[in-house]
């Protein structure tokens, strides 16, 4: 077996040996859920284990045309599982983009593989913004910096010298240089966050956490509802297996059997919308979260800029010329063996001098906001930020930074020192030589972009390492308000408390460091901020990492792809209104189908605990409650569920379904009994024209209900609304539906207690839940006074 020397890495038959041998890089896929599972998922679940219970015992009882409820299971598994597959599909073919690459070394030449295609002792090559793959130790170095703070929490960057161990997971955050892997597969850390980036899940949300709330107090709720009112029906009529029948259309009917299936095919369609524009959310509720963000943190470059930075001008300073000022800029550029996007525009506009010969260099870090090259016999040069570089005397030249920064230019200054830095401290003494004057496209759509988070009460706060001035007047061309002066980020007070009032009235920030991007993120979410990050570079990871919805470029760094929970990965910003209108429908939609459901369970209860004081026999048969909720809830919520709803996103979800859904269940429950009671108890009626006439009467609750949580109303809700009346009709007149769902007309004076319920009724629920619209919007408006 051959062993690999030194830093050119290995030949092309010491890979293909390691490769016979087994030894590359087969990181396990990550733990999606495999289609047996994903069927086990759909299927063995607590609403369909209920609704199986009572298709047994409908079964038992001797009544098989009741068990029609039991296609909830089909549907509710079919859909689910066919969404979510779906979905797998379109989020597996889409993160090969956002995947990360192995640069490697093969005879002595650099290649971009697949990172499975590393095999062990593998040269491999680092650059600023790098995530390393594979665990390996250091052989070259040049001002290689680490940062580890997705393995360790510790966000400081660790300097990293040859013989020194990295580790998959960490990035590079300043220099380059080379390593060679030690561990590779299982055994190193890269294969945990394949595991993190690829899985597919439904991530907590409140939409999930306020559904699965209601659904455990239902659980709760139904099997001692059903018992008491089996034993009091056991008394009351004849035979036990109409007894049991009863008890099974009161269970049925407390079941929501579609709010989960509605709220997980509302989150899965949401993403694969998402994905259809190039935009890999790594979580189902990725979608939910940017409709709750009222707070958007910008970086500049990249993000409202293009990330295209050309060179524009050179502005010698003092005696230098303008040749001594470009000969200074090759030098710097041809010094750093992994340039930035900054030096690459120097690069491609100023030759390498050949007699410039670089002793020791420190790459650029966004910490320092410099970078510096020792030459020999010429001195050490810095480039990197105006005002963190001119000595206190430098006012001249100063004031010519600050003029061209105004103008919404980036500016750079190149100056010269005889003595060396130490650490992160420059040299006492430096002087002058040229300004470097870059220019960054504003993207074209930004304008329209901005102005519609505006509009959606989206605040929008600019935080970049650039000059001030500069920001200030970039984000003025992009249309972003800044009434406000902009504010240099090296007098942020450290209080946080002082942080977030700063904040609050301040929108531009310049020469924010990667740690206080961190720290004004947090100091955000202290004031109750929802905060989305938006970032493509290194100094932006901390900050998308703790954000609550972290935004990242598919050009951007691979630590920045890794921490985000939404990859833009054809780099369009005007992606995210679609996401924010996707949000806002998943949102708002959820809540109106819940509304349904509960509804339907909160009369479901109280009808129980009705029938079961009264002893009277139950109001409706199963199939019969089957039609109601499928002609007022299943169908109808099915359409509300992914129709378009951008509207404002509220918090308090789960406070809003019940405020609405308890009063108008109550108030339906009790007409409807009342009117059954009545009806019973008339001449010349039967049991079964009782149930005919409480089933009318319910249905028409259920479409006045369905009426008042589509609102804002448009023709096709209004159309859906009566296409429902007319199915249910149809029902009706057709003799063999009639008759399957033993719906026995009655006479003519029945029908007008039916209509006078209906009218009660439907006056009763629409101004009760107006009313406690009402007291709610004038409590709010007390509270924020």
């Amino acid at each position: 077996m051959t062993e690999p020397d030194g830093t050119d890495g290995l030949s092309a038959a010491e890979v293909a040996e390691r490769v016979a041998d087994g030894r590359v890089n087969d990181v396990p896929d990550a733990p999606m859920r495999t289609i047996p599972e994903i069927v086990k998922a759909n299927v063995l679940t607590p609403v369909n284990a209920i609704i199986g219970t009572l298709f047994v015992l409908i079964l038992v009882a001797g009544f098989p045309a009741d068990a029609l409820f039991a296609g909830v299971i089909v549907s509710n598994s079919v859909i689910g599982i066919g969404q979510e597959l779906q979905a797998r599909r379109t989020l597996s073919a889409l993160a090969v983009l956002s995947a990360p690459k192995a640069r490697v070394v093969r005879d002595g030449e650099v290649t971009e593989i697949e990172v499975s295609g590393v095999v062990a002792d593998e040269v491999l090559e680092m650059h600023p913004g790098d995530q390393l793959v594979v665990d390996g130790e250091v052989i070259t170095a040049a001002g290689l910096e680490m940062d580890e703070s997705l393995l360790t929490g510790e966000s400081d960057a660790i300097e990293k010298k040859p013989g020194d161990e990295v580790l998959s997971g960490s990035f590079v955050a300043a220099g380059s240089g080379r390593y060679r892997a030690t561990r590779i597969g299982a055994d190193a850390y890269a294969a945990k966050l394949a595991d993190e980036a690829r899985r597919f899940e439904l991530a907590d949300s409140e939409l999930r956490r306020g559904v699965n709330t209601i659904l455990r107090w239902l659980i709760l709720i139904i099997p001692p509802a059903a018992a008491l009112l089996l034993l009091r029906q056991l008394g009351t009529v004849d035979r036990w297996q109409e007894a049991l029948q009863g008890t099974v259309a009161a269970a049925v009917a407390m079941v929501p059997d579609g709010l989960v299936l509605l709220t997980s095919l509302s989150f899965i369609t949401g993403v694969v919308a998402l994905a259809r524009r190039k935009a890999l959310a790594k979580e189902l509720a990725s979608v939910e979260l940017l409709a709750r963000v009222d707070t958007l943190c910008l970086d500049k470059t990249g993000t409202i800029t293009t990330g295209e930075i050309s060179l524009a001008s050179v502005v010698p300073l003092r005696d230098t010329t303008p040749a001594q000022a470009a000969e200074a800029l090759g030098a710097l550029g041809a010094a750093d063996p992994a340039p930035n996007a900054t030096l690459a525009a120097i690069i491609a506009t100023h030759d390498a001098p050949r007699e410039w010969t670089v002793g020791e260099s420190l790459p650029f870090s966004s910490a320092r906001k410099w970078a510096a090259t020792e030459f020999v016999d010429r001195g050490v040069f810095y480039l990197g930020a105006p005002d963190i570089l001119f000595d206190a005397d430098d006012d001249a030249e100063r004031a010519i930074a600050d003029q061209a920064a105004a103008s919404g230019t980036r500016v750079l200054l190149v100056t010269r020192a005889d003595g060396a830095w130490q650490g992160d401290q420059l040299a006492e003494k430096r002087d002058p030589i040229a300004l470097v004057l870059l220019e960054d496209t504003v993207r074209p759509d930004a304008t329209e972009i901005f102005a519609f988070f505006r509009e959606q009460g989206v605040e929008l706060k600019v935080i970049s390492g650039d000059n001030a001035a500069t920001v200030a007047a970039v984000a003025r061309r992009a249309g972003i308000d800044t009434t406000s002066d902009a504010y240099d980020a090296r007098q942020l007070p450290e209080d946080p408390e002082q942080l977030a009032d700063l904040l609050e009235s301040t929108t531009v920030f310049g020469r924010v460091t990667p740690h206080q991007k961190r720290s004004m993120v947090h100091a955000l979410q202290s004031r109750g901020h929802t905060v989305a990050m938006t970032g493509d570079g290194v100094n932006d990871v901390l900050a998308l990492k703790d954000s609550d919805m972290g935004i990242a470029m598919g050009s951007g760094s691979a630590a920045a792809r890794a921490v985000a929970q939404l990859v833009l990965l054809d780099n369009r910003f005007a992606t995210l209104p679609r996401v924010l209108a996707e949000g806002r429908r998943v949102i708002n939609n959820i809540e109106r189908v819940a509304n349904l459901f509960i509804t339907k369970a909160a009369y479901a209860v109280l009808l129980t605990a009705l029938v079961g004081i009264a002893g009277s026999p139950f109001p409706f048969l199963p199939r019969q409650l089957t039609l109601i909720g499928t002609f007022s809830i299943g169908v109808p919520g099915f359409f509300l569920a992914l129709a378009p709803n951008h509207s404002l996103v509220r918090p308090g979800f789960l406070e809003r379904v019940l405020r609405f859904s308890l009063p108008a269940g109550a108030v339906a429950g009790t007409v409807t009994f009342v009117l059954y009671e009545v009806v019973r108890r008339m001449d010349d009626v039967s049991l079964a024209e009782a149930r005919t006439s409480a089933t009318a009467t319910l249905l028409l609750f259920g479409l006045v209900i369905l009426v008042l949580i589509s609102r804002p109303l448009r023709p096709w809700k209004l159309g859906l609304a009566g296409a429902m009346a007319a199915l249910y009709s149809l029902t009706m007149v057709v003799p063999s539906l009639r008759d399957y769902f033993e719906l026995d007309l009655p006479h003519g004076a029945v029908w007008v207690v039916v209509m006078v319920a209906g009218v009660i009724g439907g006056i009763a629920i629409t101004a009760v839940t107006q009313l406690l619209d009402h007291n709610r919007d004038h409590r709010s408006e007390a509270t924020s006074r």
